[in-house]
Order: structure tokens, then C-alpha cells, then sequence
């Protein structure tokens, strides 16, 4: 072989050559396009919801750590129409995320009874069932004041 022919150094771990890889253009709103794509975009989108209630709570418990006199303070607040209207929206937010975990719950949770695996409609029954039992709970302590 002659020395003015470049041959490229195979050991210094790359190619002299890579195509480009092929990516189709994909809008931003793809997820429109199919109605399941949509449902699993807004409910992902209402774990933000779930999360502004979490945060709530943890704001609601350091109000009643720093006395009675904070905890009036927030609770003012909270009475606000603005508060008001986004705790509204975000209830129907976290009902939809709830309602549609306890229907993919079946998928994504195997329970077997010895060797059969029960079937969806009762693994969705019972996550119905207990939040029934559990919402009926907390309106009794509530209610009881």
C-alpha cells in the first residue's frame, strides 16, 4: 500500500462516517391526534393538581404548628372566591385522577389468589370500595367537629 493513501485509524474508537439519523417532524400537540393520547396527557397533567393539594395540606399543618392565630390566617385566605374557584377546579381535577387510577388499576396490578389471578373488576371494585369507605370515614369526623 502506498503511503500517501489515508487509511483511517480504526483504533481510536470512531468511524470517518455517520448518517444522520431519520426524525420525523413531530408537532407539540401530537397527543390530540387520538383520543387515549388525550386522556393520558390530562392525566398525567392533573398530578399537578395532586400535588397542589399536597402542598395545601402541608401549608395547613404548619398554620396549625405556629398556633391558632396562623391557621385563622389561612383559612381567610382559602375562603377567598380565587381560592375558592382553583380548589374547586382542582377537586374535579383530582376526582378524574383518582377515577381513572382505579380504572387502570386492574393493569397495573397483578393480584393472584393461589394460583388464578383475580379479575379487574375486582381489584377496580375494591379501590372503589375503599375510597367509599374512607371518603364516608372523614365526612363522620368532620362532620362531628
Amino acid at each position: 500500500m502506498s503511503p500517501d493513501v489515508h487509511e483511517p485509524d480504526r483504533t481510536a474508537g470512531h468511524t470517518p462516517y455517520h448518517p444522520r439519523w431519520y426524525r420525523r417532524r413531530m408537532s407539540v400537540f401530537w397527543w390530540l391526534h387520538r383520543a387515549a393520547y388525550a386522556r393520558f396527557v390530562a392525566r398525567e397533567l392533573t398530578s399537578v393538581f395532586v400535588a397542589y393539594f399536597a402542598v395545601l395540606l402541608i401549608l395547613q399543618l404548619r398554620a396549625l404548628g405556629e398556633g391558632p392565630e396562623a391557621h385563622a390566617r389561612l383559612l381567610a385566605l382559602l375562603a377567598s372566591p380565587g381560592f375558592v374557584a382553583l380548589n374547586i377546579v382542582a377537586l374535579v381535577f383530582v376526582l378524574f385522577h383518582a377515577i381513572t387510577w382505579f380504572n387502570l388499576a386492574p393493569t397495573a396490578i397483578v393480584v393472584r389468589a393461589g394460583e388464578r389471578r383475580v379479575p379487574g373488576w375486582a381489584i377496580a371494585g375494591a379501590n372503589y370500595a375503599a375510597w367509599l369507605i374512607l371518603s364516608v370515614a372523614v365526612m363522620a369526623i368532620v362532620m362531628r367537629g
